[in-house]
This record gives C-alpha cells, sequence and structure tokens, in this order.
C-alpha cells in the first residue's frame, strides 16, 4: 500500500515537470512588431509603424510562432484596400521596443537614403488606424507539437525495446555448422 503511493508521486511529478518543459517549448508573450512590404516590379515599399501585441506565441527558439501569417494579414491589407496585390511581405519583432526601434531605423534608412547606384525607392508609411496587426492564437498548433515530440518519443522507445529483443533472441540461438564444407574437384582422367 506504501509502495503504491510512492510510485503515484514520482509519476505525478514526473508528469508535473513534463508539462512545465511542453510551457517552456513555447509562451504567449507580450512583443514588439512592425511589418515592411516590396514588390519586384515597381520600386514602392510599404512600412507599418510599431506596434504592440499582447498575446503572441514565442517558441524556445525565440522565433514568433505563426509569422506568416502576420505577413498575410499584411499582404492582405495591401491586396485588397490598396489594390496592390503581389507585395513580398515581411514581419520583423522583439520583446524590447528598443531594439525593436533600432532595427525600424536600420531597414528604413535601407530604403530612404539615395543609392549611389541602381533605383531610389518610394517609400510609404501605413497610419495605424488603417492597418493593425491581429494575434494569432498558436494554441492548436503547440497542441499538435507536443503530440508528435510524445508520439516520436514512445516509437524511439518501442524500437530501442524490438532491437533489445532482437539482439537476445540472436545471442540465445545456437550457432548453425556452415555446410559450406570446402569440396576438391575430382578429376576423371
Amino acid at each position: 500500500m506504501y509502495a503504491k503511493h510512492i510510485i503515484i508521486c514520482i509519476l505525478s511529478l514526473f508528469l508535473a515537470a513534463s508539462g512545465a518543459e511542453a510551457k517552456k517549448s513555447s509562451q504567449v508573450e507580450k512583443i514588439y512588431i512592425f511589418g515592411m512590404a516590396a514588390s519586384f516590379t515597381d520600386t514602392i515599399v510599404h512600412f507599418t509603424p510599431i506596434e504592440e501585441i499582447d498575446s503572441a506565441w514565442i517558441d524556445k527558439k525565440m522565433f514568433l510562432m505563426g509569422r506568416e501569417q502576420y505577413s498575410y494579414q499584411l499582404r492582405d491589407y495591401l491586396a485588397q484596400q490598396l489594390l496592390m496585390p503581389q507585395r513580398t511581405c515581411i514581419v520583423v519583432f522583439d520583446k524590447k521596443r528598443k531594439k525593436l526601434e533600432k532595427k525600424y531605423a536600420r531597414m528604413l534608412n535601407l530604403y530612404t537614403t539615395p543609392p549611389k547606384k541602381g533605383r531610389s525607392y518610394d517609400v510609404r508609411h501605413i497610419e495605424q488606424q488603417d492597418f493593425r496587426f491581429k494575434s494569432v492564437n498558436m494554441s492548436a498548433v503547440v497542441e499538435q507539437r507536443l503530440q508528435a515530440e510524445e508520439d516520436q518519443k514512445a516509437a524511439e522507445k518501442t524500437s530501442k525495446k524490438k532491437d533489445k529483443k532482437v539482439k537476445k533472441q540472436k545471442k540465445e540461438q545456437p550457432q548453425k555448422p556452415d555446410n559450406n564444407v570446402e569440396r576438391r574437384p575430382v578429376s576423371g582422367e
């Protein structure tokens, strides 16, 4: 009876630790973000202002989860509201506003300084009241990732068990004598 309680406590600690590890793999945090859109066919470049998103999903490698969906929001706005389809859109984010402001200034400087060679760009700023990024809910994706990781671990565990079983069976089987006895040619002359 006492052993059952100890086993249950150990299992519950293990499950709590694995749940904490899962939460570490992705977090919902406040970030600052801006978008930039350009096209290969003209010189117009659009910039969104820096804005705050309260609940953005960040993975353990500090990547913005759903970043393509944020860039699709900007692309769809440009295509539908400004009638400028086929724009290449990117989003840049950071957890600290000051760092993002530096990135914004550097990127804006790339397009506003007069070039020594080549073409100059027509930089257009999208107003805050015209376009805002909407938070992307990635909880379903996180659940799928966690389930895939668990499935992979289980598959690796069963694969290791099978490998051990096969090795054990090979060791237990007696060695069969080699039937390939060297035969000498018979001369019929």
